[in-house]
């Protein structure tokens, strides 16, 4: 399943851009991880802007129901902002709560990484909570 959520991760060029790598994914969960750019990810006071914090938990609350559903495109989510994301990595993870036919209920989290610490150092810094639809391909061609 890790490598399905990979290559699909890598299909999409948001996420290539932000450097968002697929670390884990199967059995109704995921964890993505992305390395900070100070750059081009922050907002005004230089903590991780609240558009990245939101694509990370959307996407990983994507993947983990990927793992049970099959495609899924986002119908309802929702985040909260629990302290600045400061940090030189960022971890998100996602879990399904429940998997139904028509809609898969996940919660997620990204924690930052400090600076020269490892994992047992993540710090909580959002929560989110998404309800995804499984879709079949015909449904994700543009249309004209």
């Amino acid at each position: 399943m890790l490598e399905i959520v990979k290559a699909t991760n890598a299909a999409a060029s948001f996420n290539r851009w932000a450097g968002i790598e697929a670390t884990q994914a199967g059995n109704g969960e995921a964890e993505l991880r992305m390395n900070w750019r100070a750059e081009d990810m922050g907002q005004f006071a230089g903590f991780l802007h609240a558009g990245m914090i939101s694509a990370l938990l959307d996407t990983v609350s994507g993947y983990a129901a990927g793992t049970l559903a099959g495609r899924v495109m986002t119908s309802h989510f929702s985040v909260n902002f629990m302290s600045p994301a400061v940090g030189s990595a960022f971890v998100a993870r996602g879990r399904v709560a429940k998997a139904g036919r028509k809609q898969v209920f996940v919660a997620s989290e990204l924690y930052a990484q400090p600076e020269g610490k490892g994992d047992d150092a993540l710090k909580l810094v959002a929560t989110g909570n998404a309800i995804l639809v499984p879709v079949d391909e015909l449904q994700l061609k543009p249309r004209a």
